[in-house]
């Protein structure tokens, strides 16, 4: 795998690029959007496996339709992601993420954005 595990404007740092449809130009865009559902809703992560990880999230009314919107797009051109939103109430969410065994170390860095945007506490 061709992963860049760099941080910065370049590339998410869980993109492999073999494997990400995304046109380069949209990936800053999409690692804003991952950024901000981090900054502004993340709460906890719970890495249950080296494959799977829970987000749990917590935001307005709207956060389970945003937090799907972003989960769609994203396995849409990284079809190896699957992505489960499960509205937990009208405010919290949890958002299952896994991989197949092969994409672990692609998983690992969706985690690394997550934990930086909760100050490296999970």
């Amino acid at each position: 795998m061709d992963l860049h595990l760099t941080a910065g404007t370049e590339e998410p740092p869980w993109v492999d690029v073999a494997d990400c449809t995304l046109p380069t130009a949209e990936r800053p865009l999409r690692l804003a959007e991952f950024d901000e559902l981090f900054t502004d809703s993340l709460r906890s992560i719970e890495r249950t496996s080296d494959s799977v990880v829970r987000l749990k999230l917590a935001g307005d009314a709207d956060l389970a339709r945003r937090t799907q919107a972003l989960a769609d797009a994203e396995s849409t051109c990284c079809s190896f992601f699957t992505f489960t939103v499960t509205p937990l109430n009208d405010q919290d969410v949890a958002c299952d993420a896994s991989v197949p065994a092969a994409y672990t170390e692609v998983l690992d860095g969706l985690v690394s954005r997550a934990e930086a945007a909760l100050g490296g506490v999970s």
